[in-house]
């Protein structure tokens, strides 16, 4: 797929010092998405390294959808190099400063593994293991990163989303919210709970799934994989810039359950008619395949207890998506993102006083509102009823498929010379090990 004006390409050959992206096994759709808006001081020509077929052709789709798009259209020029041979060929010629990784979830642990021991930067979607063997490689890439000086993280994009910053924002006013609460196992402190639906729309185009989207021997369970955002803003909002020891969180319990799926439902998102003969021992009787698609834990973090749980349906009923349920309980508030009809279905974040407040907390928080709006311009608050709605400016309502352009221009900060965060990796590795925890204890 060759999509570049001559004007392009010119000014490809004159950025020779220009971060050049590779794009590895790109199986899932969220490799695209880094590509969604055109990157500063990125070159234009992205290599692909894939096997061929119909992961890959979505992939190169999606890219040309960008490109072709009437509204801000990219320009980046695909150079393909397909066949069994892909990695080999990638970590030989390596014509790149970074790679992205995001598709099947079983390959990606080595992937990650292989592309640091041969010298190249890393930019992985998540889950970056899905077993204890997967974190086994994980842990010796990180440790390869160190040495090599190489940068390697997790596409964390649920950090960009408004609602969740603006939480974070509130509870750092102890004024306000007091301190963290520490809960208890029947009723945590800290709750999150996200949930997704299978067959969706991606780009305004209904997605397509891979057949093993429903293998958690290839996707892995819902324990390990959506729960990767959830842990790690539990870290990054209750202990921003703050390193977590693995001593610091114990498991309490932890279940994964099935989502059931018929084989017309199947058919729609993956295009396939029959079960692929490795999801077959999970087809029941009655022809319908149950997969582990849910999942929650629940566990301490330095004492503060938290839940986080995931749920996967078919399909959002019409005019609804994907949802996300978030609660910070303190010793004076509790701030909750709330997402159900009542919010028309969109994230909504509360600030909702433990009891009657007097004059001191109100103005407190009329001037944690101000500090807020200093740096978030035209945040606001509205009183309801003995609670606060936090009203935020369509401006700041980027949704999720922007927040990879955002995290990726974070990563190439870093490549570029900002320093990394002293607790980004230590807490990373924290991060996969609690849901390591979580693993082992819901079997």
């Amino acid at each position: 797929m060759q999509l570049a004006t001559a004007a392009v390409l010119a000014a490809s050959a004159a950025a020779a010092d220009a971060v050049r992206i590779i794009t590895l096994d790109p199986g899932h759709f969220h490799a695209a998405l880094v590509q969604k808006t055109q990157l500063e001081g990125v070159s234009p020509e992205v290599s692909i390294y894939a096997p061929d077929g119909p992961e890959l052709d979505r992939h190169l789709a999606l890219i040309e959808g960008f490109n072709t798009r009437a509204d801000n259209p990219t320009k980046w020029v695909t150079k393909v190099h397909k066949g069994d041979d892909f990695l080999e060929r990638m970590l030989a010629e390596k014509p790149g400063n970074f790679v992205v990784i995001s598709g099947n979830n079983a390959r990606k642990s080595r992937y990650i593994l292989e592309c640091v021991k041969a010298g190249l930067n890393v930019l992985a979607d998540k889950p970056m293991a899905i077993n204890p063997e997967g974190m086994k490689l994980l842990e010796e890439a990180y440790r390869v990163a160190a040495e090599k000086k190489l940068l390697l993280l997790d596409i964390m994009t649920e950090r960009h989303e408004i609602t969740t910053m603006l939480q974070k924002e509130f509870s750092r006013f102890p004024e306000v919210f007091g301190q963290l609460d520490k809960g208890t196992p029947e009723n945590p402190a800290v709750t999150k709970e996200s949930v997704h639906h299978f067959s969706k729309l991606v780009n305004g185009a209904p997605l397509q799934r891979p057949p093993w989207f429903f293998d958690p021997a290839q996707q892995g369970e819902a324990i390990v994989d959506v729960t990767t955002h959830l842990a790690d803003l539990v870290q990054w909002e209750c202990f921003p810039n703050e390193i977590i020891s693995d001593a610091e969180v114990k498991m309490i319990s932890a279940k994964s359950w099935d989502t059931a799926i018929t084989k017309e439902q199947f058919a729609k998102v993956t295009k396939l008619d029959a079960w692929p003969d490795y999801l077959k021992p999970m087809v029941g009787a009655d022809d319908v395949l149950k997969t582990p698609a849910n999942g929650a834990f629940t566990y301490t973090i330095r004492g503060i207890h938290a839940k986080v749980s995931v749920l996967w349906n078919f399909e959002a009923p019409p005019g609804t998506g994907d949802t996300h349920d978030s609660l910070m309980r303190g010793t004076k508030c509790s701030l909750h993102i709330r997402q159900g009809k009542e919010q028309n279905f969109k994230p909504i974040l509360y600030i909702e006083p433990n009891s009657q407040q007097g004059d001191a907390w109100k103005s407190a928080l009329d001037e944690a509102k101000k500090k807020i709006a200093d740096r978030f311009p035209g945040v606001t608050l509205k009183e309801l009823g003995g609670r606060y709605e936090v009203s935020i400016p369509d401006s700041y309502k980027l949704g999720h498929e922007a927040h990879f352009g955002q995290v990726t221009a974070t990563y190439l900060g870093y490549l570029k010379g900002k320093p990394v965060p002293a607790w980004e990796v230590p807490n990373t590795l924290a991060k996969y090990r609690t849901l390591m925890q979580a693993w082992r204890m819901s079997r």
